[in-house]
């Protein structure tokens, strides 16, 4: 907090003055007194040459002597010492100890400065405060136009995009569906998994349209000041309303907009409420046909309040899915574009293999790919880079130094490894084994077997049992060659994979015959007690399909060996290799 120079200046000299003040009266106090021995003085009132005493509370005395001069001593304090100077003839002043005047004055001054100090920091402070206050609610939103981005910018998601056309259709051209009566949607909600271009293809809408395009994140409006995140709440739509047609893009708003669970809910927050409020009187309180809508986008669109999904708030609610192969191909296309990549790179082989790759991870694919060729010093990106890329992307770099890894140790990755890919080839035919490696890699894995299924809508049940006994053919390869005490924590990750899965099958997707077609995450939503059948029933089906994937691997042991070798020997396989080993035998 800044204090004016003036008000410095006074503060400084009050308590100067008054300090001084009280340095000079203390040590001067007594400068022309000496000390006088207490037998000295009781001598001296014997012999009558003490003219007379100033009594005081204080620990000593003055004394004044026939003769013109005198002293101090020490004040005995008892109760006949007055009597006593009496009878020796002394004239006795008693004088009160207090401060005196120029102490008073000191003591006056150094709290007036005092005082005044705390009066004037205790007035900046509220000022400062509602000054804070008010710059605490301008909230910084990004409304850069340096670089404008239209949908040509965006590859795949051709619904969504589709979509956002209409939106902007209506902001440029609202004569022609106000003739209709149309009303335009104050709200889209993008959602989907992370990194699937939702900031993208709000950015994008906002430059087909060619208006201010307004971006927060949810975070912005969480606040621990109450009021702080509803003024915010107003300052952005203020802004937007002066700007008139405009595209606000609200970011993470799962973090601003969940549920509302009650008063009485200990999670409950009385403040995220209250900034919930601000949001949802906002939007309904646009004026027919502003030109402002709302963008929002959110990886869990089933943790949102249902005042916020009605109509007239977010009217469209779009999902922005994984690419598919058509789309992954595009999007490599597009992040290519300004690569020197080598004629020989077949996008669409990389496409094929990249199955559950958000746009996000395939632009970081090409990406790592160029940093690799750049420090290859290599005229263009070819295949080489984007295969090493591929592989440092889903499991981390290979480790270069691997002395320290003693041959036991490699003996169980081998196996390991070996039994995810011969599970993955022996129950699910369509999945492509592309490469197993027992090199350990940067990202903490011993190994890895990648296993790349189809490009599908769904899954079936068949496909996530078959997934369930992939997962768990690492482990079931470590019982059988090493024995049921010898297995190691190489599975944990498995066996992550494996619950979860299963979890989701009996408790989600409905697919268990004992279980039936209950939706446990609605019970948990609802807060209904319920059984532990669920967690009985998901320990069934992980047993019985570990039972299953024993056997399997027992009846083929013979290929387990063989694989298990070959990867110790080369360390690494990939798709051809692997096809001719189990095709020998």
């Amino acid at each position: 907090m800044e204090i004016d120079n003036k008000v410095k200046f006074i503060l400084v000299l009050i308590v100067s003055v008054a300090l001084f003040s009280s340095l000079y009266l203390y040590i001067n106090k007594n400068s022309q007194y000496e000390d006088m021995p207490y037998t000295l003085f009781i001598k001296h009132m014997e012999k009558g040459l003490v003219e007379e005493v100033e009594l005081t509370n204080s620990p000593k005395i003055k004394i004044k002597l026939k003769n013109g001069t005198g002293g101090i001593t020490d004040n005995p304090r008892s109760e006949n010492f007055k009597e006593e100077l009496l009878l020796y003839n002394v004239k006795v002043i008693e004088k009160d100890s207090n401060l005196t005047f120029g102490q008073g004055l000191s003591f006056i001054l150094l709290i007036s400065g005092v005082g005044f100090m705390v009066y004037y920091l205790n007035k900046n402070m509220s000022k400062q405060a509602e000054k804070e206050m008010a710059t605490m609610s301008r909230i910084d939103v990004d409304n850069s136009s340096s670089e404008k981005i239209t949908f040509d910018d965006v590859a795949g998601n051709e619904e969504a995009k589709e979509s956002l056309r209409d939106m902007v259709d209506f902001i440029k051209n609202p004569e022609i569906y106000n003739k209709y009566g149309a009303r335009l949607p104050r709200g889209v909600l993008l959602y989907g998994p992370p990194g699937t271009g939702k900031t993208l293809l709000a950015k994008a809408m906002a430059g087909e349209a060619d208006v201010p395009f307004y971006a927060v994140s949810g975070s912005d409006f969480v606040q621990v000041y109450a009021g702080l995140g509803a003024s915010r709440i107003r300052e952005l739509f203020k802004k937007a309303k002066e700007a008139g047609k405009s595209v606000i893009f609200i970011d993470e708003i799962d973090s601003l907009g969940k549920k509302r669970k009650g008063v009485n809910n200990p999670s409950s927050s009385e403040e995220g409420d209250r900034t919930l409020n601000a949001l949802l009187t906002e939007m309904s309180g646009f004026k027919e046909n502003e030109g402002i809508i709302v963008v929002a986008a959110t990886n869990r669109a089933d943790i949102l309040d249902e005042a916020l999904l009605r109509p007239g708030r977010f009217d469209r609610q779009i999902e922005v899915a994984l690419p598919d192969i058509n789309a992954r191909y595009k999007i490599l296309k597009l992040h290519s574009g300004n690569k020197p990549v080598s004629k020989n790179v077949d996008f669409k082989k990389i496409a094929l293999e990249t199955v559950y790759f958000s746009g996000a991870k395939l632009e970081n694919l090409m990406n790592e790919s160029a940093m690799m060729a750049a420090k290859d010093k290599a005229p263009e990106i070819t295949m080489d880079h984007i295969n090493k890329a591929y592989y440092t992307v889903l499991v981390g770099e290979e480790k270069k130094d691997r002395s320290s890894i003693d041959q036991k140790d490699k003996e169980v990755t081998a196996y390991h490894e070996a039994g995810h890919a011969l599970v993955a080839k022996k129950v699910a035919k369509d999945n492509r084994v592309t490469k197993v490696s027992i090199i350990p890699s940067t990202k903490g894995m011993g190994g890895f077997s990648l296993n790349i299924p189809p490009d599908k809508m769904y899954q079936t049940k068949k496909d996530i049992l078959s997934n369930i006994m992939i997962a768990l053919g690492g482990r079931a390869a470590e019982e059988i060659i090493f024995g049921k005490d010898s297995i190691t924590t190489g599975a944990s990750s498995d066996l992550e994979k494996a619950t979860d899965m299963a979890l989701s099958m009996i408790g989600m997707y409905g697919m268990d015959e004992v279980v039936g077609l209950l939706n446990y995450q609605v019970l948990l939503n609802k807060e209904l007690k319920h059984d532990d059948s669920l967690l009985v029933r998901t320990k069934e089906t992980l047993e019985k399909l570990y039972f299953e994937t024993l056997n399997l691997l027992k009846k083929h042991k013979l290929e387990l060996d063989c694989l298990a070798s070959k990867l110790l020997e080369k360390e690494v396989l990939n798709e051809d290799e692997i096809n001719k080993i189990l095709c020998e035998n």
